[in-house]
């Protein structure tokens, strides 16, 4: 690909962003808008984001984060936290809005994983898993400097993995899951269950900072779950740092705190015990520079489904322009 700029865009539960990112990592054009509930609603807003973004612009790609699952092979997406989406034809509908560029799907957590790996708090480190904790827990694996998205696109998947079988149910029809502890609303109900009177994560971090026990109590209960998760997967992956982003990660130490006393407790083994929990230092922009690297990538060579290539060329579904 030449020098035009990569459309990039970021779609989870909570907002969908869209930039023009160069090949430095530079972004420009950046907006975003709320995720809608209705599938009509969501389609509408995302032709609109994307097409004002794009207008005028010399576009070469179009890289695009999505929560999963994906279907690579269908270039559709179905995220557990976007209800009205099932078997959207995200692929299709991007490729519509800017036609004659080659199109790149990738999975929310990846593009997250692949930002920071590329620009962030993961620069320079051999494995790392990236963790988005918003609406829901999305991950992403980068392993020997190259993103790893498994056979189907959907490695990673951090938040659905079952840490206590009893426990509550999951969006994803599990019980117990990570994301049915750690997610931001998964914390505030858990709260509200108990008694606290308060509206959002937002609110919960905030009196957990003026030091509310049952606000402290929810993260604990979350972070826990969430640090069960990250040694569960340092242990099979071997990893030398998590990099974890998303709104909720915006409560500072309030999550980083008890997280990295909770991963010390369960880390048992000394290979474990070295894998460092990091903020984000992207925040808000990893997962939009992540699609776009991916983008770019995809663009030196060809990209193959279900295997990992060299410098993460393999992570996503390319369909070629036109």
């Amino acid at each position: 690909m030449d020098q035009k700029a990569v459309l990039a865009v970021d779609i989870g539960g909570t907002k969908i962003a869209a930039g023009l990112v160069g090949a430095d990592g530079q972004v420009s054009r950046h907006a975003e808008t709320p995720t809608p509930t209705t599938e009509l609603d969501l389609g509408e807003a995302l032709r609109a984001l994307l097409t004002s973004v794009a207008q005028g612009a010399a576009i070469g790609a179009v890289g695009l984060a999505s929560a999963g699952p994906l279907d690579m092979v269908r270039g559709t997406v179905s995220p557990v936290n976007i209800p009205a989406w099932r078997d959207f034809p995200l692929v299709e509908v991007a490729g519509g809005i800017v036609p004659g560029v080659p199109v790149t799907l990738v999975g929310d957590g990846i593009a997250a994983a692949v930002g920071e790996h590329w620009l962030g708090a993961g620069r320079g480190v051999a494995s790392m898993l990236g963790i988005v904790v918003s609406t829901g827990i999305g991950g992403g694996l980068v392993l020997n400097g190259t993103a790893y998205p498994g056979p189907s696109g959907n490695a990673g998947h951090i938040g659905h993995v079952v840490v206590d079988p009893g426990g509550p149910g999951c969006s994803c029809g599990g019980s117990g899951c990570v994301e049915a502890y750690a997610s931001g609303p998964s914390m505030v109900r858990w709260a509200q269950e108990h008694g606290w009177a308060g509206a959002d994560a937002r609110a919960l971090a905030a009196d957990a900072g003026q030091g509310l026990p049952l606000a402290l109590a929810a993260f604990d209960q979350g972070t826990q779950a969430l640090a069960r998760g990250i040694v569960a997967t340092a242990t099979m992956c071997d990893l030398d740092r998590v990099v974890i982003g998303g709104g909720v990660s915006a409560a500072g130490q309030i999550l980083f705190a008890p997280l990295r006393r909770h991963v010390r407790r369960l880390a048992t083994l000394g290979f474990v015990r070295r894998t460092t929990v990091e903020p984000s230092m992207l925040g808000r922009q990893s997962g939009l520079l992540g699609a776009a690297r991916t983008a770019l990538l995809a663009s030196q060579g060809p990209v193959n489904h279900g295997t990992s290539g060299s410098q993460g060329r393999a992570s996503a579904l390319t369909r070629p322009a036109g």
